[in-house]
């Protein structure tokens, strides 16, 4: 599940397409909010995809909001690497 979660994290950032399957026609390169909005998605597929491993363990147990604050600022930690490599590592040539 963290493997899952390390690669939705930088997928934004290491790719030019939308989600890794729709290119982009208009653009060379994604906009930053477009980034961030296919993070956001990313969060909530991974969730989702936890959710499901927990209903099929067994009983889901109830989460509060401190649950999601917690996750979503993991998941942005989990992100640095690919953000660091998209926006502050020096482009040669």
């Amino acid at each position: 599940m963290i493997a899952l979660a390390v690669l939705a994290a930088n997928l934004p950032f290491l790719n030019e397409r939308l989600f890794a399957l729709v290119r982009m026609p208009s653009r060379p390169q994604k906009p930053f909010w477009l980034r961030l909005l296919e993070l956001l998605a990313l969060y909530f597929a991974v969730g989702g995809v936890a959710y499901l491993l927990e209903a099929r363990i067994g009983g889901v147990f109830s989460q509060g909001w401190e649950f999601y604050a917690v996750t979503a600022c993991l998941f942005l930690v989990l992100a640095f690497p690919g953000f660091v490599f998209r926006y502050l590592r020096k482009h040669h040539g």
